[in-house]
């Protein structure tokens, strides 16, 4: 009793340390890591785990939004109509 007591006792630590050693980083993550350095080949850490095409699609969504942020307002507020027929900020993610 004692032995498979120490067993699990020491199964469950090795497993403990393995899965901590695990990076489990979310799309999330990875989009609040992306910077004007990162590149289709140069990825932040937080992306490493992530598959190419959800990497792609968060780089792209950064792009797109520090491409808005450098507009002027009236231009935003041009393409915002656009998008929804009222200027409430809703191509921002507002």
């Amino acid at each position: 009793m004692r032995t498979r007591t120490t067993t699990a006792a020491i199964t469950a630590a090795l497993l403990l340390a393995a899965l901590s050693g695990c990076s489990s980083y979310s799309v999330e993550d990875c989009q609040r890591a992306i910077t004007d350095k990162s590149t289709a080949d140069s990825r932040p850490t937080e992306c490493e785990d992530l598959s190419q095409k959800d990497y792609d699609d968060a780089l792209l969504d950064w792009a797109v939004k520090n491409s808005l942020k450098k507009m002027d307002k009236k231009d935003q507020d041009t393409l915002d109509y656009f998008d929804d027929g009222s200027i409430n900020d809703s191509i921002d993610g507002g």
